[in-house]
């Protein structure tokens, strides 16, 4: 029996009776993933397409081919659409198959890394970047399912493991101390074994659906998902360009720092916590090629990100006044986020 044995049986009970399945992955999920289109009688008969790995291929050119391929292909709009994957993959299927001749009936992500286990596959989310804005483009559609087994977290390198953990680390910190408490404590255990983290996945995803639910479209609540991710989508933005691209969340790993700087400055967020993540993040995290001359280009993205109103100048926060207790719409001059960068440099120095 295969690694991905328990994965092929979730398939295809999943996928019963369904005869018009289309399937999206990339490269390496191919590679990787070979005896699940062997084991799974559905996904191996299954059409497939198969991109070039990397938040590269999550641009309007791929989201073309992919509706081209499931025209040419013979998809309807009842055509079963899965995205086997990492938060690219099912970023970009989502996209296209809720697009699609106007929707396709029924999508499926099948999560592959921990990142989209616990962020990129649920939620109802997908979209593309638009000249090197990360998700300028995208959709909403809650109807989407998920198909999540923790079996392919033993085959990915710690840099992938380390992107979804900034993730759970981010969840911990909008709503759940007790989460936060243990990612901190035990990160060294996890990355060791990352089948141990199969509660927190559990609850990280938990989290994320009761926030959707209550605000599937990001009216007001769900905007606390985005804690980290201003200042994260800005780094990962800038790296990506320079061609030094790092996964999605250790760029949120590090924009949750900068964030936590300015929950502390702004809302009073405790310096007792601010400090220790600080040091779990320089002991576990990679640094990033960042420094002085980053700051205006850092914060020119940051202006455009979609959360901000249009003519204000401001550029729009989540924050902390403590971990548990967020304060979405929090407006901040530049000079105010330049200070926090200043001080994020200072905090990672040691890197």
């Amino acid at each position: 029996m295969s690694l991905f044995s328990n994965l092929s049986s979730l398939a295809d009970k999943t996928l019963a009776g369904e005869e018009s399945v289309f399937v999206l992955t990339d490269r390496n999920v191919e590679k990787a993933l070979s005896p699940l289109w062997e084991e799974s009688a559905i996904l191996g008969g299954a059409k497939r397409m198969v991109v070039e790995a990397g938040e590269e291929s999550k641009d309007i050119s791929t989201l073309a081919s992919v509706w081209e391929w499931l025209s040419r292909s013979g998809a309807t709009r009842g055509s079963v659409m899965v995205n086997v994957g990492g938060g690219m993959v099912t970023d970009l299927g989502l996209f296209a198959a809720s697009t699609f001749k106007r929707g396709m009936r029924r999508i499926v992500n099948l999560p592959t890394t921990l990142l989209g286990m616990v962020d990129a596959a649920i939620g109802g989310k997908g979209g593309i970047n638009v000249g090197g804005l990360k998700n300028e483009a995208g959709v909403f559609n809650p109807a989407v399912e998920r198909i999540t087994d923790t079996a392919p977290l033993l085959t990915l390198p710690r840099e992938e493991l380390l992107s979804g953990y900034g993730e759970m680390l981010k969840s911990g910190l909008i709503a759940s101390p007790y989460l936060y408490t243990r990612l901190t404590r035990d990160i060294e255990l996890y990355l060791e074994n990352p089948q141990r983290l199969s509660r927190d996945v559990e609850e990280t995803v938990r989290i994320k659906e009761d926030i959707v639910a209550r605000d599937p479209f990001e009216k007001g609540e769900r905007k606390a998902l985005n804690f980290g991710h201003t200042v994260g989508h800005a780094i990962e933005s800038l790296l990506m360009e320079r061609g030094k691209g790092v996964p999605h969340g250790i760029a949120v790993a590090h924009g949750l720092l900068v964030e936590i700087i300015l929950s502390h400055t702004v809302l009073g967020f405790p310096s007792a916590e601010l400090y220790p993540y600080s040091e779990m993040l320089k002991e576990w995290f990679p640094r990033l090629p960042l420094g002085c001359k980053d700051t205006d280009p850092l914060l020119d993205i940051m202006t455009h990100d979609k959360k901000n109103r249009a003519t204000s100048g401001l550029i729009n926060f989540t924050l902390l006044r403590e971990a548990g207790r967020f304060e979405i719409d929090c407006e901040l001059e530049r000079e105010e986020v330049a200070t926090a960068l200043d001080i994020y440099r200072d905090l990672t120095a040691a890197l």
